[in-house]
């Protein structure tokens, strides 16, 4: 089982952020205060249908029968995906 990259304070729900990177073949560390990126942020659910709608080059009628759901309900999805995108573009913007 992999680790998956906590988002939110397990204390406060506050969102994180990353404070250093490190190479594992040579040992330099980068230090500084970054960002997650957006895609990241998405929940593991949004995050595969994110990786889906890549895999069918849009195709939201193929996913639509892969998923065994109607094509305006996976429209729906991609909305909410979408606005939740914008929401969070706008507030990276705000910073």
């Amino acid at each position: 089982m992999s680790n998956i990259l906590p988002k939110k304070c397990p204390s406060c729900e506050n969102d994180l952020i990353v404070k250093s990177l490190e190479c594992t073949n040579c040992g330099t560390t980068v230090n500084g205060t970054y960002n997650l990126p957006i895609l990241s942020m998405l929940n593991m659910e949004e995050q595969s249908f994110v990786l889906k709608f890549v895999k069918y080059s849009g195709s939201l009628k193929q996913m639509a029968k892969e998923m065994k759901l109607s094509y305006p309900t996976v429209r729906n999805i991609l909305n909410d995906i979408i606005s939740k995108i914008e929401s969070m573009d706008e507030n990276d913007d705000e910073v």
